[in-house]
């Protein structure tokens, strides 16, 4: 299972980040379609005592995949059938957008890192609706409603959109996803869309969240877990602010956290970091600020809500240490790019022996 670190530096490590991207999940998804695909779940399934539940939904495992892997919701059966608990797709926008212009992904591999500015690339909520719907379906049928991988979907801000129309820009992807979600997060914390993150601030977030949430249930006709995506940059202070409008706003949970407009502490060279230009950085640098401000949550709003921790996580011990500091779910996403496919599978392992 380990040679896939070999196959990565041979194959993948002198190729543009995104065409890479785009050549391993095409063979993601082209591997669970055929007639073996069904030993490779087997295969990767979650061990049954790692289920666990989360506002209300119940997850196969606690480790899934964060948003910005799967922007087009095109890669959920065979994402799933790695083993991962859930996957978030997204971001997701109101309208169809190509991003930000190319190369906009680069790897940072001395830091076990990545910087990105792809600019929320998707297809629309429109396009992704049926997706969804259809993945949702099939994945009941393909593990049982009660055992099925779950589906999570991470909604922002159209570009093009003027700050001061926001809320009826996401209102648009509520409408839309809800219906096909098990949970919704409202991202506010990207660098990459201009002037989002200053709906990151109490007074702008909170008629964004009470709006959505009462699009998304309405549209829904039912409850759908209402989570909030935040940056690590945050100040300690901001910090505590957010999770204090969470709990006043009944809200069900806060993903911590999204990329970072940092460069500090890396091992790659200065010229070398400043060349990729600006961005978010992920991965392992991220891992200290991202478990510090999961314990910060943790401590401002007790049991009241979910946490979703994620940032730096790369093994099991990384996923443990961010479950006993209060996390209710872990997400991974930089480290899949560097430890390959089966790389759930070896978390979910690892879990269920530290379990024991």
């Amino acid at each position: 299972m380990r040679i896939y670190p070999t196959f990565f530096r041979i194959v993948f490590s002198g190729m543009d980040a995104e065409k890479a991207h785009r050549i391993g999940f095409a063979l993601i998804r082209a591997a669970d379609l055929i007639p073996a695909g069904w030993a490779l779940r087997r295969f990767c399934a979650p061990h049954h005592a790692l289920a666990t539940t989360a506002f209300g939904v119940n997850f196969p495992s606690p480790f899934g995949l964060a948003a910005g892997f799967d922007k087009a919701g095109k890669g959920i059966l065979s994402l799933t059938a790695l083993g991962f608990g859930h996957v978030e797709i997204g971001t997701i926008t109101g309208q169809a957008q190509p991003g930000n212009p190319a190369p906009r992904l680069f790897r940072l591999v001395e830091d076990r890192a990545v910087i990105n500015r792809m600019g929320f690339n998707n297809d629309g909520a429109a396009a992704v609706a049926p997706r969804l719907r259809s993945a949702r379906t099939r994945l009941t049928r393909r593990y049982g409603p009660r055992t099925r991988p779950v589906v999570g979907v991470n909604i922002g801000k159209t570009k093009k959109v003027d700050l001061v129309d926001a809320v009826a820009d996401y209102l648009v992807s509520a409408e839309q996803l809800a219906p096909v979600a098990d949970y919704l997060v409202v991202n506010v914390s990207s660098p990459n869309t201009p002037g989002l993150r200053l709906l990151q601030s109490v007074e702008s977030l909170r008629p964004l969240l009470e709006a959505v949430r009462t699009t998304a249930d309405t549209a829904a006709g039912r409850h759908v877990p209402l989570l909030v995506k935040i940056a690590p940059d945050l100040t300690d202070q901001d910090i505590d602010d957010v999770g204090a409008l969470a709990l006043d706003l009944g809200l069900d949970g806060i993903v911590a956290t999204n990329t970072t407009i940092t460069r500090e502490n890396l091992a790659t060279d200065a010229a070398t970091v400043m060349s990729k230009g600006v961005g978010g950085l992920s991965g392992a640098p991220l891992k200290a600020r991202s478990l510090e401000v999961l314990k910060r949550l943790r401590a401002a709003v007790g049991d009241g809500l979910a946490i979703i921790a994620v940032g730096g996580v790369e093994t099991p011990e990384d996923v443990r240490e961010r479950l006993d500091a209060g996390a209710t779910l872990v997400q991974g996403y930089t480290a899949f790019l560097y430890e390959g496919p089966f790389w759930a599978r070896r978390i979910n392992r690892g879990l269920a022996r530290s379990g024991d």
